[in-house]
């Protein structure tokens, strides 16, 4: 019986806060279990919540949280990258897990060659590979991980609020998150992405306003 996982993250672009990634696995012919999972972004947070007990009881599952000091590195490294950053998690999950069958939402524009560097990752070089962008609007199994990861990184999220303050979703574009930043940049490093533009460019203003 084949065992298929699915991968997918959330949290990938915000300034604030971890990127998830999860992967879920079931066998081929059991995916009926995983009924009602889609595309995360496109349910309600009371349905993903929902979905999210009903896939972990039906499944077998890992995720695993990116801090925003290890993406810092990532993006500020010579020899990696987010999109390389993001292919160790899902080689982690995949070498974990170990499926007959790995699907990935790929991150990168160029599949073919995310593709060979996920590979070179995995313990199982015979595994089969779909790679794909929007896998989670096509693959059940991709839909059910984008649904752990987006209400993990909700958890999280919501921990932060309480701990610090209203950060607002933690995305650049957000006016509650840009204020966020300029009043906590200094108090809370940690839990700030540093390598964002968004980050840097408030952070440098407010120390110029300092100098001054």
């Amino acid at each position: 019986m084949k065992k298929v996982l699915g991968i997918d993250e959330a949290g990938r672009g915000p300034v604030i806060g971890p990127m998830i990634v999860a992967g879920v696995m079931i066998n081929e012919d059991e995916e009926k279990l995983l009924e009602g999972s889609k595309d995360s972004k496109k349910l309600l947070h009371k349905k993903r919540l929902e979905l999210d007990k009903k896939i972990k009881k039906n499944s077998t599952y890992k995720i695993i949280e990116v801090g925003p000091n290890e993406i810092d590195e990532a993006v500020n490294s010579k020899t990696m990258n987010l999109n390389w950053l993001e292919a160790h998690k899902q080689a982690e999950i995949i070498n974990a897990l170990k499926p007959d069958k790995a699907i990935i939402d790929c991150p990168s524009p160029n599949t073919k060659a995310f593709k060979n560097y996920l590979k070179n990752l995995l313990e199982n070089k015979n595994i089969e590979l779909i790679v794909e962008h929007k896998a989670d609007e096509k693959y059940i199994t991709s839909s059910a991980a984008s649904i752990l990861a987006k209400v993990r990184r909700e958890e999280i999220m919501d921990e932060i609020k309480k701990k610090y303050g209203n950060t607002g979703p933690g995305y650049s574009s957000s006016p509650i998150t840009q204020k966020f930043i300029k009043e906590n940049w200094e108090k809370h490093p940690e839990i700030f992405r540093h390598s964002w533009s968004t980050f840097k460019r408030l952070s440098q203003k407010e120390k110029q306003i300092k100098l001054f």
